[in-house]
């Protein structure tokens, strides 16, 4: 969808709004668009953003609820408005003002998922050095009155390429200029009000036309304190090739976080391409989609995890 937006004429950004948007409305993954990753209300919100590779402007929503087409929703900050990004029921709000209608997130599948979740006792959930034990139970969860140092550890949150991914896109025109953008559904079973590494300038994606693009998919808690985008287009900013670029990123957060679950993929402005990702059980090869005038459609690629 992106690439024939390019071909009818359409801008860099028109090519990410409609290629992520595409993905929101075939809920890519169940992890993109409504209906997926229910939060720990049950609720299903969108996380969103979209970069101008020229003028570095960022358009982003984060907890958007009850409006579908998030990354819309992130192109109208940039047009509209002198913010970054917008949050919560706010950003529905300015959706509303923008045209965009409310609509319910919620689908038969999110509350089937939901439900599942409940009657596991909400394993796998987030929470972690609270009461009662959140390994157990579903709360309501409080601090506890004096912590243990037994508590300290930060239990495994379930988190895999199985219950979180992003649509994350770069857009290289054919005169160098670069756009990004991404868009989720988030954790899921999150805590309400919790925001990841997609709609963050710089972690989720981040593109300079002077450099390069990329984007990140994965444990957003974790990549997003690494800014991982931002640093591959830096890399390649330094004449770093595309592939090697997003290894070093990845193997800048092996160093701190060994088993994260997490992909980036990487452009610079001559249309080299690469990606890398984190190996962990399940998850040692990552796949990505490229487009160019070299390839006679869209292709598949895919890299062995580091």
């Amino acid at each position: 969808t992106a690439w024939r937006v390019l071909e009818l004429g359409g801008s860099e950004l028109d090519a990410v709004e409609r290629g992520c948007g595409q993905c929101e409305v075939d809920q890519c993954d169940g992890s993109v668009g409504y209906g997926g990753s229910p939060d720990e209300s049950g609720e299903t919100t969108l996380d969103a953003m979209i970069m101008d590779g020229n003028t570095m402007e960022v358009g982003a929503v984060a907890d958007l609820r009850r409006v579908k087409n998030a990354i819309g929703v992130a192109r109208k900050v940039i047009e509209y408005t002198k913010h970054t990004l917008l949050v919560g029921e706010s950003a529905s709000l300015f959706a509303v003002r923008m045209g965009f209608p409310y609509e319910d997130l919620t689908t038969q599948n999110s509350l089937s998922v939901y439900s599942k979740w409940l009657n596991q006792s909400c394993q796998p959930n987030y929470w972690k050095n609270v009461v009662p034990d959140s390994s157990k139970s579903c709360g309501p969860y409080k601090r506890p009155e004096k912590a243990t140092s037994e508590e300290e550890e930060e239990t495994i949150s379930g988190r895999s390429i199985r219950n979180h991914d992003t649509i994350g896109m770069v857009v290289i025109g054919a005169s160098g200029t670069v756009a990004s953008g991404t868009s989720t559904n988030g954790a899921i079973h999150k805590i309400p009000g919790r925001v990841g590494d997609s709609p963050i300038a710089g972690a989720g994606s981040y593109a300079d036309s002077t450099a390069g693009g990329a984007a990140a998919t994965g444990d957003g808690d974790i990549m997003m304190r690494f800014l991982p985008s931002y640093q591959a287009v830096e890399y390649m900013r330094m004449g770093t090739d595309p592939t090697v670029a997003c290894q070093k990123v990845i193997s800048r957060i092996q160093k701190y976080v060994p088993h994260f679950f997490g992909a980036v993929v990487c452009a610079n402005t001559t249309g080299s391409y690469g990606a890398a990702c984190n190996r962990t059980p399940g998850f040692t090869r990552f796949h990505f989609m490229v487009a160019s005038p070299l390839l006679n459609q869209p292709t598949e690629h895919a890299v062995e995890c580091i």
